[in-house]
């Protein structure tokens, strides 16, 4: 007799489908040269990537199966979606320039991904436990996206005057995945009860200001995502002097197997 399967282990595979299908769907989207449906569906999916983790601790459906659906469903939604979107958009005007450009970025989300399957079983120091070691790949899909954003929002301007920009967003995308720069695990972040209320009205209006300025709101999210970056590599180097913390557990292991 075949042993069953809890249905709570089932749901949140089921979600990370469903993201999946939306970074498939940005592609059918930026294929017929529409991006503002391209950006809603990595964006939906973006959501349903950081929730189908906690819905699986939070009814106990973890499982290594998906585990690796995750980060399968991530390379394909925030590596090979955002990469071809912005090909399609504007780096295929480049030639093969654009393309290497195209292929860099998707294979550094590979390597970022790879790397954070490799580290994220290692039992670190708590404090360590609210960074990440470089930019996660949702986040780096934002910011390579950001071109888009702009174009489609009211800082269009921007873009005017900025030659190859759609370009070196890519390549500083790229760098931020692979690289150690600490930035901050926000969903690691615990609140205190005294913040609660104070971060329900703010998320409520975030979201009044996406539902009514999607794209501006998107372009202002995605620069304070990138000014946070520096602020958390000298918050981590404070807490490292102030805990007299050494260099992270994972980080010998990532030299020796990947990096």
């Amino acid at each position: 007799m075949k042993k069953a399967i809890s249905i709570r282990s089932v749901i949140p595979n089921i979600i990370t489908i469903l993201a999946l299908s939306l970074g498939l769907t940005a592609i059918k989207f930026a294929l017929v040269q529409n991006f503002h449906n391209a950006i809603i569906c990595i964006v939906l999916a973006a959501i349903l990537d950081a929730a189908d983790g906690r819905i699986a601790r939070l009814i106990k459906g973890t499982s290594k199966f998906g585990a690796e659906l995750d980060s399968l469903a991530d390379f394909v939604n925030f590596g090979v979606a955002p990469a071809l979107m912005l090909y399609i958009w504007d780096l295929n005007i480049y030639g093969n320039l654009g393309w290497v450009v195209t292929l860099i970025y998707i294979i550094c989300c590979c390597l970022r991904l790879a790397r954070f399957n490799l580290t994220s079983n290692i039992i670190k120091n708590p404090i360590l436990n609210n960074f990440f070691t470089g930019v996660p790949s949702p986040a780096g899909a934002g910011i390579v996206l950001l071109p888009i954003i702009i174009s489609l929002g009211n800082f269009s301007y921007l873009l005017d005057e900025a030659q190859y920009f759609p370009v070196i967003i890519v390549i500083i995308s790229s760098f931020l995945m692979i690289s150690k720069i600490p930035t901050y695990a926000f969903k690691k972040i615990k609140i205190t009860k005294a913040y609660v209320l104070l971060i329900m009205l703010f998320s409520v209006l975030l979201f009044g200001f996406l539902i009514t300025y999607t794209f501006n709101t998107l372009f202002v999210i995605g620069v304070m995502y990138i000014l946070s970056i520096p602020v958390s590599f000298f918050h981590l180097k404070y807490l490292k002097n102030k805990h007299n913390l050494k260099t992270d557990s994972d980080e010998s292991l990532i030299s020796e197997d990947v990096l």
